[in-house]
C-alpha cells in the first residue's frame, strides 16, 4: 500500500502502523493540487508495487481559507479537482494492466438539497457532491478498461474536527443542532471501502450511511430526490 499526505509526520505514522500490523506500506509526500506530485506519486506506485490496483481519493480540505467565496477554492482544489487529476492519472496507469479499482470518499452533506439547521462549508459541499456525480459518469469512459469507479458518502466519522466538535456538544445540544448521536468509526469506514473495492458487480455507484444505519447503496437511476413539493 502507498500511503500520500502533505503531512510528512501523518502519513509516515500511518504507514508505519500498516507496516506493524504486517501489511506493506510506504509513504510518499504528495498534494492532489499540484500535477508533479500526482505523476510522482502513481510512478512511485507503480515502480514499488509492479501496478497500480487501487486507488481511494480521500485527499481533503474541509474548512474556508479565506473569506465569502474565495475561501471555497482551495477545498474545491483539492477535494474535487484533485480528485480529478488523481482519477485520470490512476485510469492512465490501470488501463495498462486492464484492471483496477477507484473509490471517491464524498460526504452525506453532498445530498442534501438546503440545511434545516445552520452549519456546513459550501467548498465542501460543492466539492463532493461533483465526485459523486463524477462517479456517476465515469462508467463509461472505465468499464471498457477493466476499470470500476465507485463512491462512498459517509457520515460524521469519528475522527478529526467532527470528533472534536461532536465531543464538545451534550445529547441535547447534538440533538437541537442536527448532528448525529453517535458517530461512524474509521475501521468501519475502511471496511465498507474495502467491500466497494472488491466487489466487481459494483461500477458508477454511491454509497451512504449515517452511524445510525447501515450503509446502502443509492439506486441506479434515482432522481436525487426522496419528497417533492409542487409549484
Amino acid at each position: 500500500m502507498l500511503v500520500s499526505d502533505i503531512d510528512d509526520l501523518g502519513g509516515a505514522e500511518t504507514a508505519r502502523l500498516i507496516v506493524q500490523a504486517g501489511g506493506q506500506a510506504i509513504y510518499c509526500h504528495a498534494d492532489v493540487r499540484d500535477e508533479t506530485d500526482v505523476l510522482n506519486l502513481i510512478s512511485t506506485c507503480e515502480s514499488t508495487f509492479g501496478a497500480v490496483s487501487v486507488l481511494v481519493n480521500n485527499a481533503s480540505i474541509a474548512e474556508p481559507t479565506a473569506e465569502g467565496i474565495d475561501g471555497w477554492m482551495t477545498s474545491i482544489d483539492t477535494d474535487l479537482l484533485g480528485t480529478i487529476r488523481m482519477t485520470k492519472a490512476a485510469v492512465d496507469a490501470m488501463s495498462r494492466d486492464g484492471a483496477g479499482s477507484i473509490v471517491n470518499i464524498a460526504s452525506i452533506s453532498a445530498l442534501w438539497h438546503g440545511r434545516t439547521t445552520a452549519g456546513g462549508f459550501p467548498g465542501y459541499d460543492i466539492a463532493k457532491a461533483g465526485m459523486i456525480r463524477m462517479t456517476t459518469q465515469l462508467a463509461e469512459f472505465t468499464e471498457p478498461h477493466g476499470i470500476r469507479v465507485n463512491c462512498l458518502a459517509p457520515g460524521w466519522i469519528a475522527a478529526g474536527g467532527a470528533l472534536a466538535y461532536w465531543s464538545s456538544l451534550t445529547p441535547s445540544e447534538r440533538s437541537e443542532h442536527s448532528v448525529p448521536a453517535t458517530l461512524l468509526e474509521p475501521e468501519d469506514v475502511a471496511d465498507v471501502v474495502m467491500r466497494i473495492a472488491d466487489d466487481e458487480s459494483l461500477s458508477g455507484r454511491v454509497g451512504v450511511g449515517w452511524a445510525e444505519d447501515t450503509p446502502r447503496l443509492i439506486r441506479w437511476g434515482d432522481r436525487g430526490y426522496r419528497d417533492h413539493d409542487p409549484f
